[in-house]
């Protein structure tokens, strides 16, 4: 049940991340007050994995989850370049996220 949460809180972690460029540093109050109440659940599910889950293996999972998910949807929502070199690298992260599950003895 850990690694649900730990996903979740992997998905909180893109939505504030993107929450950030929505904002506009901040300034908008609506995007802003999304941003931060996106970082509370990510955070405290989070909290919550770790738990259960050795905070090094939790902790790298979920920035994994967050740069995979957030450099994606810059690719996707914000016309980020999308060069075959950083895909690439974007592919090596989410091996190195199932690398950690499988590791872990994660199910």
């Amino acid at each position: 049940m850990s690694w649900y949460v730990l996903v979740v809180a992997g998905v909180f972690e893109i939505a504030w991340a993107v929450g950030l460029e929505y904002s506009d540093g901040l300034s908008k109050p609506l995007p802003t007050a999304g941003t931060v109440v996106a970082l509370v659940v990510s955070m405290l599910l989070l909290a919550k994995a770790v738990e259960t889950l050795p905070v090094g293996t939790a902790y790298a999972v979920w920035t994994g989850i967050g740069a995979v998910g957030t450099a994606s949807l810059g690719i996707v929502l914000f016309d980020e370049p999308a060069e075959l070199t950083r895909v690439f690298f974007i592919g090596v992260v989410v091996v190195g996220i199932v690398g950690l599950h499988l590791s872990s003895g994660g199910h």
